[in-house]
């Protein structure tokens, strides 16, 4: 009986490390394409001016009340429009912009928020305006006339101009 229950334990032992090796190649194959693509298309580090920082800059001052300074920040490249449409989850449209620049995620930083590489361990340190936490998950953006948007539903944005005559509005029925 013990020789059965044996076998079987190391017929289980031997299935659970089999799994378990596949499973770490699967990862180190991952891992290894990954790096591939790395080396082929390596990242741009050529690029002179971050709108992503100009815009962060720019909504640090709006958002503590220094807007002349933040109308003041120079940008000297030139910036895109884009066409954003912002919509409700029913799918009604509650706006249409010109976005001067880029969207931004609220979610995007100037400097890390932890001093290690993760946050086990790691001390918080606080934004550019002295707090702590998380923002909301959205996106903002500022108008060419210097209007500061913040939106955290759907949207739609686009280099091209585009109008949405009809969006499809979506509903549930109560059960």
């Amino acid at each position: 009986m013990k020789k059965i229950l044996l076998a079987g334990l190391c017929l289980m032992m031997c299935l659970f490390l089999t799994g378990c090796s596949d499973s770490m190649k699967d990862q180190r194959a991952t891992i290894d394409i990954g790096n591939k693509l790395s080396r082929d298309q390596p990242t741009p580090i050529d690029i002179d001016y971050s709108l992503e920082r100009y815009n962060l800059i720019r909504r640090a001052y709006w958002v503590n009340g220094q807007r002349e300074k933040a109308a003041a920040v120079v940008c000297p490249v030139q910036k895109p429009l884009g066409y954003i449409v912002l919509f409700t989850e029913g799918g009604s449209v509650v706006g249409r912009f010109v976005v001067d620049g880029k969207v931004t995620s609220l979610n995007s930083f100037l400097t890390p928020d932890t001093t290690g590489p993760n946050a086990t361990g790691a001390d918080w340190l606080p934004d550019v305006d002295g707090s702590y936490g998380q923002n909301d998950n959205g996106i903002f953006f500022f108008t060419p006339d210097g209007k500061y948007i913040e939106w955290t539903g759907i949207y739609l944005y686009s280099d091209i101009p585009f109008e949405i005559e009809n969006p499809v509005v979506t509903y549930k029925e109560g059960t």
